[in-house]
């Protein structure tokens, strides 16, 4: 028999009183993250809805660089990195990649165009369970600064619902709010673009940190550059008739030859910002090959585990960190707001279909 005596009024109501703070408590944390009491501000769940609101709904796609092809394949470490970074990705070894080349935008199904922005994302497999993912981007420098002038950049630059086409006041005046942006886009718009996947060049575009084994933190960034020749676009006509022809030309070249890039990290000096991927460090910084990418293998998302891998920029292993940049913890989220939403989504067969990967 229970013989606990009853609580009396009081307590039963501070008891209760207790309990109700707690709850509101939790409720209030995920109201505050899901944003509904900071309207003003921008939250993952926000940001995502900017990229749906621009490209429409496609459920089942990533937000962003939807449409895109899956590889395989190794990185071979030539052991310099370790200078800076314990990570054991830099020791001399071999260790297996997963990843994706893309399309930066949100329409899986879009024509490929020379000037649009390809991507290569990667994950390295590392001993003892750690991972490095990292998404890069064949342009020298990041368009703003700040996740909020990100989200502004696209609204001014979205297609107008009665012509199609963006309204060329709204981006003129947002690159006249933005000097930063205007001088990125000026990089951006000059830089020579390559005929293909194969043959670009990736920038990370943010800074990050390199630890070594006593401590020292190093800032740093990297490239993947090409083994393959630079050829650039025609530019009298720099179109292909055939919708895929991007991918198309990066599946064939795999399928003749594995394709290989050097990491080349560069080192930055005291002085050299971390926290603006708008701004290039100085020429001369000292750059390291750390080793050798080489893809063999290219895959149809409609069959590669890739598809459902968030590249996560922040997925470091022990030896190399984040910087200050806030675009880092921005794309981190709004990766993880992406993933979740696709991940309850129907899958539907990608534009680069598993016939075109086998040919």
């Amino acid at each position: 028999m229970d013989t606990t005596p009853p609580l009396r009024p009081a307590a039963l109501f501070a008891r209760l009183a207790i309990i109700g703070i707690i709850l509101g408590s939790v409720a209030g944390l995920f109201a505050f993250v899901g944003g509904w009491l900071s309207p003003w501000q921008l939250t993952p769940s926000r940001f995502i809805d900017t990229f749906e609101q621009i490209n429409g709904p496609h459920p089942g796609f990533r937000r962003n660089h939807a449409k895109g092809v899956c590889i395989r394949g190794w990185f071979e470490s030539n052991g310099a990195g370790a200078e800076f970074s314990k990570a054991a990705v830099f020791a001399p070894s071999r260790v297996p990649v997963i990843g994706r080349f893309a399309l930066a935008g949100g329409q899986p199904f879009v024509t490929d165009a020379p000037g649009t922005v390809r991507s290569m994302a990667l994950l390295f497999h590392l001993p003892d369970g750690e991972e490095w993912r990292t998404g890069i981007n064949n342009i020298p420098v990041f368009p703003v600064r700040t996740p909020e002038e990100f989200r502004d950049q696209m609204l001014a630059n979205a297609p107008d619902p009665t012509t199609g086409k963006p309204d060329p006041e709204k981006a003129k005046a947002f690159l006249a709010s933005h000097p930063d942006t205007a001088r990125a886009m000026q990089q951006i718009l000059s830089r020579p673009i390559s005929t293909g996947f194969a043959n670009s060049t990736y920038h990370s575009l943010n800074a990050f940190h390199f630890i070594d084994a006593k401590g020292r933190v190093t800032p740093v960034r990297w490239a993947m550059v090409p083994e393959q020749a630079f050829v650039p676009i025609d530019k009298s006509d720099p179109g292909k008739s055939d919708k895929n022809y991007l991918f198309d030309a990066l599946i064939a070249d795999i399928h003749h030859a594995p394709q290989k890039w050097h990491l080349i990290v560069t080192i930055g000096e005291p002085g050299d910002p971390t926290h603006d991927a708008t701004v290039t460090w100085p020429a001369g910084r000292r750059t390291i090959d750390v080793g050798t990418l080489v893809i063999d293998q290219v895959e149809s998302e409609d069959i590669s585990p890739a598809r459902d891998i968030n590249f996560d920029p922040l997925i470091l292993p022990n030896g190399i960190a984040g910087s200050d940049d806030p675009l880092l913890s921005a794309r981190s989220a709004a990766y993880s707001q992406s993933f979740t939403r696709r991940e309850g989504e129907r899958k539907i067969p990608s534009a680069v279909s598993t016939a075109e990967t086998a040919k």
